[in-house]
Order: C-alpha cells, then structure tokens, then sequence
C-alpha cells in the first residue's frame, strides 16, 4: 500500500493518488537535511509520506524561528503559494524526523487544482491548519513566557517523535525559539530542577 492511501485526505481519491505517484519524484532524507532554503526557487511541492519536517523562518540578524511542523501526509502551504506566484522562498524547510517526501513538480500542482476537487479542498485544509499555528506562534511570542514555549515545544517534539528522550542541543531549540542559547540553557536548568526532566550530553529526558 502507498504510505498516502493511508491518510485520510487522500483516503477517497485512489486516481489522484496514482497521479501525484506518476508524477512525484520520491526521496529519502536523513534528520538535518535541508529540503528548501530562503530565498530558493521553488519547482516542486514536497508532500511528506514518512517523518516529519519543519519550516523555519530567518531573521535579518540570522535568528531562526520555527513556525510550524510538516507530518505525514501534509505539505507546505508556502512552497504552494509561493511556487503558484513563481517567487523565492521565504522559509527554510529542514527534515526534523527520518523522512520520505514526494515532490510535485510546480507544473502539475495548477492541473491537478484543475481536475481534481480532492486536491483543492486538501490545499485549503492545509492553509487553514498552518493559520491556525501561525497565530499560535504570534500569541506565544506576545503573550506566553519563554519558559513555557520551552516546554511546549519538547512536548511537541516528544510527541512528534513518540519518546520522551530527545536528541538536541540547547543551540538547536534557541535557534526554534529565536532567542539565545544561555537562556535557553538557563531555563532548562531550572526545568530541571523542578523535576520536569533530565538533562544530558546532547539529550534531554522529559518526565512529565
């Protein structure tokens, strides 16, 4: 079976899946590869099959900040916009989980749009989600403590990654949260010792 007919926004459309599979390029990423940098042309929508995958947004200053999480059976709403407007990309998109992507070539996505409803409707249930995370971002960066968005987001990659045991550095998690490392250091040295989790070389164990 497909790794798309398992999921279910494809689940209804058995031709339009044999279609993005006739015309898709499929790869395979090692975790830290680098799928879209800023600034790149885009000639293919990526849909991820398997893994997970982030889109991360530069600062002029080169901060990062990690804007939402791309799962299995999703894509990014910005390579779509942006490959439709035939602009360069805003974002970095970085493989955060072992992953398998189909590419679209940017030919095919407007025909597909054509003759497909499923792929439409697709298109804006995935612009409707990443709204919706982007102004979780935008209310957390406003309204929320550093600490907090902290521990959300070990949850959320603990939960990405179905282990309470991650393998990252304090540098990688400041350049997600667009801050720096010693607060980022500091603040996990207090979640520590509030009994929140475990720190390592390189790891960190929740236990909540």
């Amino acid at each position: 079976m497909n790794p798309l007919q398992e999921i279910s926004e494809f689940k209804t459309s058995p031709e339009l899946i044999a279609k993005l599979y006739e015309f898709g390029i499929q790869k395979n990423y090692k975790a830290g590869s680098i799928i879209l940098n800023e600034n790149s042309h885009i000639r293919s929508i990526p849909i991820v099959t398997k893994g997970v995958m982030k889109v991360i947004r530069l600062e002029d200053d080169g901060r990062e900040i990690l804007l939402y999480y791309i799962k299995a059976g999703e894509s990014c709403i910005m390579s779509f916009l942006g490959g439709m407007h035939n602009e360069t990309s805003k974002v970095k998109a970085e493989v955060e989980e072992d992953a398998e992507i189909l590419f679209l070539p940017m030919e095919k996505v407007s025909l597909f749009i054509k003759d497909y409803p499923q792929w439409l409707d697709y298109i804006f249930r995935l612009y409707h989600k990443r709204f919706e995370e982007l102004l979780e971002i935008i209310n957390a960066i406003a309204f929320k403590k550093v600490d907090e968005r902290l521990l959300n987001l070990l949850k959320t990659k603990s939960e990405l990654t179905k282990s309470k045991t991650l393998s990252i550095t304090h540098e990688q998690l400041a350049n997600e949260l667009g801050t720096a490392r010693v607060v980022v250091s500091r603040l996990l040295k207090q979640l520590e010792e509030n009994g929140e989790l475990i720190l390592g070389r390189n790891k960190i164990q929740l236990l909540k």
